[in-house]
């Protein structure tokens, strides 16, 4: 099956429509893998410029049967080329026999080392050859197809050889199977089986392992002379003795032999695994003949957690007047005192804060809202001497409302989530700056740098380290830090690419469905030099999901960078597996996706420099790759990104943050790596949910890589496993329950078929997923796009498993449009919040179509949620008391103020792209509504 050129394995539905529609003939076909069922396959056939998905299934035994075609009688195969010879014959049910089948292209496998080295031994194909034949087959073959074996075992190179990363080495592999390796077959054929070629390619591969070998094991040997015993001066001269026993040969030059090197890797393995031993026992000796106390070392207590220190702040009051604004986190308390005054004129308890109201309009103003005994509410204006002076006040009366809040589960947490490509060396004895958010850019004010955070996630790229030692690394810089004992939740890595997920002890319980992944998007997706590592798990009642990548190197590389992206969308295994079907990006409450992206600046190397001296970050940011990438919705759609304010991380000279290296001079000429904001972090949350990116920069002063430390924290709404108050079935009589109701619904697809259609609904509120009826209207009447309209009738009501206020709003709707006789993926829509559409009025909500990260069409429709009167109570979160508010829209001093849910401030495309317009999202669209 491999080797049919018509089976293009896991290609998207939108690529394979592309790739039918290029070919352009009725009956032109292809076949790829379904995503909607694992084992299955799509048949894709194109007649009269509409694409027609079948689906191919297999049977508990094996067969295989196009799924059911009414009227016509399945029949089964054994193999897939099979199946497609008998659909060759007309009369078998398609709407035409397959035709002209449209071939698998080959790809170019793209050479991609860390640290950019990569000079590749050539481009090979990836397609994978049929089978996998034996060497003694291809030994056999007559000399005339001697040229054809090298392509073959040139071919295969891909998939045999690349356990190693060193580009260079598949190079000499290559140079052997394309100008040796017949020499090496015509001397088998005569009796000669010593292989001398290869013999003398892979003693020139191993030249550099020599060198490196020779200097550590010299390194070893010194080592372990210095904890031998002493030797009297009597004492013959010990022969140097290799770990066999037998004594070493003298050093040679020249070329080195196989057995050689097999010598050296085993006297370097001997002198690693005793090495330890010798050292322990010298020092043993040395303590016990020398009669030595070593001093008691008592046991050290573990460190209390450090209590938050009172903390004040400047203001100002009305127009002139100056204050001083104290937080007691402790206490409980914030305290109002005038300039220059010992005591506080007012002193307001925590329980006495109504709402905190940020202004947009003025960053460093806030107003306080607050209750008094004699009056209902009072407010009051404070404006701090800056934004993050502001910011910081706000987090602490929000820690001061959760240590004194009453509530047995956290209704908000912060997370921190960092970033940073070692370079292959050992990170420096400290990391506080990085672990506190300190540096340039976006950073926590020092009055809250050292507020512990619950969750930290920090993932590394080209990490050196073992991975335990890297844990317990980070471990104990926190523990100095902070005081806390951090615990482990998970460890994910591949190769030199780690992520690691640590939480506070007291939330330890809270975490579960602990899941983990890895995907290689190294050469031909084998190598794990680049590729991604992803941490999902369930906090309480909220899902997150954690993905550190390290993407393709090099300015020309965009594509391949978008592919890698797309790749590991695709391949990576997280979060629920009910919801697998459904895109990466739609399976978690709050998705953080970070690492060495590697996009560059489009811009002359000197002028970027200038931009950076002058620290004109937003004309480099016009150029910047990933902008440009994400404004084109080729990658991270609908993701945010925090403001970039902090110069580029990449590419420094090691030792220093003054300079850039740009340059570097390599055998093969020089290469140029401008300076670039390689190093990101974004992340994509369902909608309506709370989340805001409290800090986003890099640090100054780790310096052992070429790249800096990047960091980014947030403070995150969670929910609980909710508990109703008033337990189902407890009065007599039929219980009215919540229900979720449907006007119409309308979806245009980018597609070129022309399929009836239904809606698959899910939802964790949901018993079990539930679908609607076919379409009722359809239309194609703009080439390239499928428009869909169903009316109430064909629309499920869905019952919730639930019917509580309290729980209903903080729930979400994943719907997917799927073909009826095909039953593949349409397109997955952008989740639906149901929080604004609860009410007696039906709401119109409208939004993206997207599967595997492209942008697939748009939905939009009507629907209401009806909670009954009895389950309407609910209670303010402990985020919902700090709302945002325009300058002019202030209220009146004496009048209660209610609690408004937070504006998101949030960018969930770059700045320079338009707004979404009233009607549909896409202005491709706008053809359906009569907009030119």
């Amino acid at each position: 099956m491999a080797a049919a050129s018509w089976y293009h394995r896991d290609i998207s539905r939108v690529v394979a429509e592309e790739l039918l529609a290029k070919a352009g003939r009725d009956g032109c076909f292809l076949v790829r893998d379904s995503e909607s069922i694992s084992g299955a396959y799509a048949l894709c056939l194109l007649f009269q410029r509409h694409v027609h998905t079948y689906r191919i299934l297999p049977d508990d035994e094996g067969l295989l049967s196009v799924q059911t075609i009414q009227g016509i009688q399945a029949k089964c195969f054994r193999t897939l080329p099979d199946l497609i010879g008998a659909y060759q014959q007309p009369n078998n049910g398609l709407v035409t026999p397959l035709l002209y089948p449209v071939h698998r292209m080959r790809q170019a496998a793209d050479e991609d080392s860390d640290g950019e080295d990569g000079r590749g031994g050539g481009h090979v194909a990836s397609t994978v050859l049929a089978g996998a034949a034996g060497m003694g087959t291809w030994l056999s073959a007559p000399g005339a197809s001697r040229t054809h074996i090298s392509q073959q075992l040139h071919q295969r190179l891909q998939e045999q050889v690349h356990s190693s990363p060193a580009s260079d080495f598949m190079g000499f592999m290559a140079e052997y199977l394309n100008h040796h390796l017949q020499l090496d077959l015509e001397a088998l054929r005569h009796g000669h089986p010593q292989l001398r070629h290869l013999s003398t390619a892979l003693v020139t591969a191993c030249r550099a392992l020599h060198r490196r070998i020779d200097f550590t094991l010299a390194g070893l040997e010194a080592l372990a002379r210095v904890f031998d015993p002493p030797v009297s001066p009597r004492s013959p001269v010990r022969e140097q003795v290799s770990p066999t026993g037998s004594p070493q040969p003298p050093s040679t030059f020249g070329d080195p032999d196989l057995e050689l090197i097999l010598n050296k890797i085993s006297a370097v393995n001997h002198l690693l695994s005793s090495l330890e031993k010798k050292v322990l026992k010298s020092l043993q000796e040395t303590v016990s003949r020398h009669n030595l106390v070593l001093p008691s070392v008592a046991a050290a207590s573990p460190p209390t957690a450090k209590p938050l220190a009172t903390q004040s702040f400047e203001v100002k009051v009305g127009k002139s007047q100056r204050a001083a604004l104290t937080v007691d986190v402790e206490a409980g308390t914030v305290a109002i005192s005038k300039r220059g005054s010992g005591s506080p004129e007012e002193t307001i308890p925590q329980d006495k804060i109504l709402q905190l109201i940020k202004y947009q309009s003025v960053q460093s103003k806030v107003r306080l809202v607050y209750s008094q005994e004699l009056q209902k509410s009072l407010s009051r204006d404070f404006v701090f001497t800056t934004a993050r002076k502001r910011e910081a006040f706000c987090q602490l009366l929000q820690l001061m409302r959760i240590q004194h809040s009453n509530l047995n589960e956290p209704d908000l947490i912060s997370v921190y989530v960092g970033t940073w490509n070692m370079g292959s060396t050992p990170p420096p004895r400290s990391l506080a700056s990085w672990l506190t958010s300190r540096g340039l850019g976006h950073t926590q004010d020092e009055t809250t740098a050292c507020i512990p955070h619950d969750i930290y996630v920090i993932g590394t790229q080209e990490n050196s380290l073992g991975d335990r030692e890297w844990v317990e690394f980070l471990r104990a810089s926190l523990k100095t830090l902070m005081a806390i004992d951090y615990r482990v939740v998970a460890l994910q890595c591949l190769w030199s690419i780690k992520i690691v997920v640590l939480v506070k002890p007291e939330h330890e319980r809270r975490i579960s469905h602990v899941h983990t992944s890895s995907v290689k998007t190294g050469i031909a997706n084998t190598l794990g030099n680049k590729g991604a590592v992803g941490v999902s798990f369930l906090f309480n009642g909220t899902s997150f999901g954690f993905v550190n990548c390290h993407l393709a190197s090099g300015s020309e590389k965009t594509h391949r960078r978008n592919q890698n992206y797309s790749d590991i969308l695709r391949s990576l295994v997280l979060g629920d597996k009910q919801l697998g079907g459904f895109d990466l990006t739609l399976r978690f409450s709050h998705l953080f996706w970070f690492g060495d992206l590697n996009y560059r600046l489009d811009m002359d190397v000197q002028d970027i420099l200038a931009h950076i001296t002058k620290k004109e970050f937003e004309a480099l940011l016009a150029v910047d790759q990933l902008n440009l990438e994400r404004e084109k919705n080729k990658v991270f759609l609908r993701f945010s990104e925090g403001d970039i304010s902090f110069p580029p991380t990449y590419r420094y000279e090691r030792g220093s943050r003054d300079s850039y290296l740009w340059q570097k001079f390599k055998p093969t000429g020089a290469r140029i790596s401008v300076p670039s904001w390689c190093d990101r972090i974004l992340w994509k949350s369902h909608p309506e949910t709370h989340v805001v990116c409290n800090s986003y920069g890099c640090t100054d002063d780790i310096v052992t890589s070429d790249h800096s430390p990047v960091f980014a924290t947030f403070e995150v709404g969670v929910t609980s496993q909710f508990v109703p108050k008033k337990p189902p079935g407890s009065e007599s009589g039929p219980e009215p329950l919540a229900c979720i109701e449907w006007e119409s619904v309308e979806v245009i697809v980018k597609t070129t078929s022309y399929s009836k259609c239904y809606i698959e609904f899910h939802s964790y509120c949901l018993e079990e997923a539930q679908r609607s009826g076919e379409n009722t209207s359809q239309s194609c009447d703009i080439p390239g796009f499928l428009k869909l309209g169903w009316a109430a009738k064909h629309l499920p009501v869905l019952n919730p498993i639930l019917s509580d206020l309290e729980y209903l709003r903080d729930q979400h709707l994943l719907l997917s449009i799927k073909g009826v006789e095909s039953c593949e993926s349409y397109g997955v829509c952008c989740c639906i919040a149901m929080r604004s559409m609860i009410g007696s009025m039906a709401q119109q909500f409208e939004t993206f179509l997207f599967h595997r990260g492209e942008e697939t069409g748009s939905i939009r429709g009507w629907m209401k949620v009806r909670v009954p009167k009895d389950r309407r109570s609910t209670r303010e979160r402990l985020y919902e008391w700090i709302s945002f508010e325009e300058e002019d829209a202030e209220p009146a001093a004496d009048s209660p103020t209610c609690p408004k849910p937070p504006l998101q401030h949030l960018r969930s495309r770059p700045r320079s792209l338009p707004e979404p317009a009233a009607g549909y999202t896409n202005p491709a669209y706008f053809i359906f509504e009569g907009i030119p």
